[in-house]
């Protein structure tokens, strides 16, 4: 395969391991495109569902659809149920796999979703930010989720990347406003001095890279020509984005880890770019390059950022080579290739 030319080692090799079952069925499906239908392929993906990190984290689920404790999910970090789903949505589990994901998928349809579109930390419209947004967006996506009520999410985050409709935060007597966390368009966030925050941008770019395209109405078109403008706006090898606390990059950008949260670096910055179907675009060579540069002489990439102690599962040792950075950076170098 000729995308493996710009690897130093053979680092397949390594995540096909069976020691390491999820790593092995994302490989197969993601780096080597074995069809649904491949015996080895569905015998991985049982493997990774039966045991390893998929099998610990639905352990732990509650029967009723949720973790650590009931509601919007946000809340205790990072075991409650919107950073299991993320954790999931990552290890590549599916609902048509494990009926648990369904459920789980619809509790936080229930409970974190509001009707005006807005996914939700505390159960109100005001708790909405694009990060959990895009994060909750992109998960029930590929967890495949298929309800309805996803579009109205969908519909938001586009609405609210663009401004469409939606009244400034100080018109309170409004039927869809901004509030004082996503405070305005273009990722105006709070909790980034009310500037436009680019990890925010990363997560709904990302979203909308995976939402199947015939339910891309024209505002979500927009809002993605929108987001790509902005990710571009500078080059994202140097991730000079708007910094409502300091005056250089928060140097996490460089540090690529897993899982991935609201913090977020540059590998899925580009991971989104390329799923947007920028792969090819020579603003990204910068960027392409420093992912390049961080493999090891094995074609490996290390964990730079991590969550140790903080979630259900250990997923390796910090700046040591990790099979699920590693998989993360072939899958951008694979689709680039």
């Amino acid at each position: 395969m000729a995308w493996q030319s710009q690897l130093k080692g053979d680092a397949l090799s390594w995540l096909l391991e069976p020691a390491s079952p999820g790593v092995r069925y994302l490989a197969l499906r993601d780096l080597l495109d074995r069809p649904d239908g491949d015996a080895q392929l569905r015998a991985a993906r049982q493997a990774a569902h039966a045991k390893g990190p998929v099998a610990t984290i639905l352990a732990m689920m509650k029967q009723a659809g949720y973790w650590a404790r009931p509601g919007p999910g946000y809340d205790p970090k990072y075991r409650s149920s919107v950073w299991s789903l993320m954790m999931l949505a990552q290890l590549g589990a599916s609902a048509a796999e494990d009926g648990r994901i369904a459920r789980a998928c619809g509790y936080i349809l229930d409970h974190a979703l509001t009707p005006g579109g807005q996914f939700t930390a505390s159960g109100a419209p005001s708790g909405t930010a694009d990060c959990l947004q895009g994060d909750l967006c992109w998960a029930l996506v590929e967890l495949g989720c298929d309800d309805a009520r996803l579009d109205s999410a969908f519909e938001w985050m586009a609405r609210s990347v663009t401004g469409e409709g939606i009244a400034p935060a100080t018109d309170r007597q409004a039927a869809v406003r901004y509030y004082a966390g996503k405070c305005g368009p273009t990722f105006a966030c709070g909790s980034n001095n009310k500037l436009p925050c680019a990890w925010g941008a990363v997560k709904v770019m990302l979203a909308f890279s995976i939402q199947p395209a015939q339910r891309r109405t024209p505002a979500i078109k927009r809002a993605i020509k929108h987001g790509v403008d902005f990710l571009f706006s500078t080059d994202p090898a140097k991730a000079d984005y708007p910094n409502g606390w300091s005056a250089k990059p928060s140097g996490n950008w460089w540090k690529f880890g897993f899982p991935v949260f609201y913090v977020t670096d540059l590998l899925q910055n580009v991971e989104a770019l390329v799923g947007l179907g920028y792969g090819d675009d020579p603003r990204l060579a910068n960027a392409l390059a420093i992912i390049r540069e961080k493999q090891d002489a094995q074609g490996r990439w290390s964990l730079d950022y991590d969550y140790a102690g903080k979630t259900w599962v250990d997923w390796g040792a910090k700046k040591q080579p990790n099979k699920w950075v590693t998989l993360r950076a072939l899958r951008v170098l694979k689709a680039v290739g």
